[in-house]
């Protein structure tokens, strides 16, 4: 089941977001830096995007086990608990995402993340060629649906 992230539910939410976080940048980010995103900081995280216009999303399979988020077109913070990865349910908050949005659905993943890669292509997600850098050796590249 997918619900809104609210008040009464944005703790859950921000547990998942931390856990999952912190597992998919510890190869590559300083222990210390992983370790500042705690959920009462991802908490303050998903209140302030709510606050400038994201829709925030929870998966729950007898618990809290993924969340993503919408703004527009902009599909972001797609999350899954490490234990509970390669069951299908990126591919249920990302379909469910895509419903969600305005336009064309688009987002942004690090260029080391093979994972999101490989499930935002099997979802029909393609390169636009637009990159930003994150840090010196470190850039996100952009997916829009359907572009070929």
């Amino acid at each position: 089941m997918i619900v809104p992230v609210n008040q009464s539910n944005i703790r859950d939410a921000a547990v998942v977001h931390s856990v999952s976080w912190q597992e998919s940048h510890r190869s590559f980010c300083a222990a210390e830096f992983v370790a500042l995103h705690t959920p009462e900081r991802q908490e303050e995280y998903l209140r302030s995007k709510m606050e400038d216009g994201s829709r925030v999303f929870m998966l729950t399979d007898g618990k809290p086990v993924g969340i993503v988020s919408v703004k527009d077109s902009l599909i972001e913070d797609l999350y899954v608990l490490p234990e509970y990865q390669n069951r299908g349910y990126g591919s249920e908050l990302l379909r469910y995402a895509v419903g969600r949005c305005g336009g064309t659905p688009s987002l942004w993943i690090l260029e080391n993340n093979d994972r999101a890669r490989s499930l935002y292509l099997k979802a029909g997600f393609r390169e636009t060629g637009n990159r930003q850098v994150i840090t010196d050796g470190l850039d996100e590249i952009e997916f829009v649906l359907g572009v070929p």
